[in-house]
């Protein structure tokens, strides 16, 4: 075999083939690289609304349909807010929920906003109870609190639509109070239910508005829809002022169970029953429209507008929890 001499190797050529192995070793780290690329990329992923059920899955959407059934979620039973709806302006009307009992009673405050301002702190009052008491709940009961039923009255009045308020918050000027039991509609929300329900209703000797039709106003309707989804199965409402326990009718009489409840939380609590309210001709009013559906419903004047009687309304209270034990 012929064999080119060394001496014959230029420098020329061992510059080319160093070229040539240079180009070779690139080229193969290229296409590694390429390689391990396409083995650790991830797989594109499947839109939700595609992917397919596996066993996993399936068991997956199994236990939380389980849970969603058996066991209600942490917002269920601590207090934390959920939302029932908006207000004209936009602002939620929370419910606080505790218990995990299939019976369920419903507690309403600031359907008057900033006019009763104190009808919403007794309201945050049971909810600090509750959340510090959870053995105070029977077993056998949800119970669910909505403290400002309007929330935008109350904020005319004390700045805020939340419980985060005291006395000192509260407006100095008498016609901004007044001025906050409506909604942001200028609507009365206890004259637009459905039991005699007028677009011109009367507070005392003042005319009112009513409202365009009944249940016309976002808070109005949020509290409808909220109860006759989850049916309780007895509601209270707290109002101001008057001291005493009113039980509710829309032209049936009223039921047995409420004209019980009526005298529960009255004897508990220390304020007078009454059968009606009498002092004037209402039309709206959201616990006669219960009565109507067949919920019983008493509405609980405080005393007075500055002070929540907390002391009896917590026996009230209680009152109503042990009724519903039976």
């Amino acid at each position: 075999m012929y064999h080119q001499p060394l001496q014959q190797i230029t420098h020329y050529d061992i510059i080319e083939y160093m070229k040539k192995t240079i180009t070779t070793i690139v080229i193969v780290l290229l296409v590694g690289i390429i390689i391990y690329l396409l083995v650790r990329s991830p797989s594109k992923q499947v839109p939700a609304e595609e992917k397919p059920v596996t066993a996993v899955d399936t068991h997956i959407v199994a236990s939380s349909t389980v849970q969603a059934t058996t066991t209600p979620s942490v917002v269920d039973t601590n207090g934390k807010a959920s939302s029932i709806g908006m207000s004209v302006e936009g602002h939620p009307i929370n419910a606080y929920h505790f218990g995990t009992g299939s019976k369920e009673l419903l507690f309403v405050g600031g359907i008057h906003g900033g006019y009763a301002w104190n009808t919403a702190l007794v309201a945050y009052q049971m909810i600090d109870y509750l959340k510090a008491n959870p053995s105070a709940i029977p077993a056998n009961l949800t119970i669910t609190v909505i403290p400002v039923l309007n929330p935008d009255g109350l904020k005319k009045v004390v700045g805020t639509t939340t419980g985060n308020f005291s006395k000192k918050d509260v407006s100095t000027s008498q016609a901004m109070v007044t001025l906050g039991r409506f909604n942001s509609d200028d609507v009365d929300l206890n004259r637009n239910f459905d039991c005699d329900w007028q677009s011109i209703g009367k507070w005392q000797s003042t005319t009112v508005s009513g409202g365009t039709a009944v249940f016309s106003e976002p808070e109005s309707i949020s509290i409808k829809n909220y109860i006759v989804a989850n049916k309780p199965a007895a509601v209270v409402a707290w109002y101001s002022a008057g001291g005493g326990v009113y039980a509710s009718n829309c032209h049936k009489g009223v039921s047995t169970e409420t004209s019980a409840i009526t005298k529960a939380y009255a004897a508990a609590s220390g304020y007078t029953a009454n059968d009606s309210f009498d002092f004037y001709a209402t039309t709206g009013d959201m616990t006669n429209w219960l009565a109507k559906i067949n919920i019983p419903a008493i509405g609980v004047l405080l005393t007075n507008h500055t002070d929540t009687e907390w002391v009896k309304n917590q026996a009230g209270i209680l009152a109503l929890l042990k009724y519903y034990t039976k």
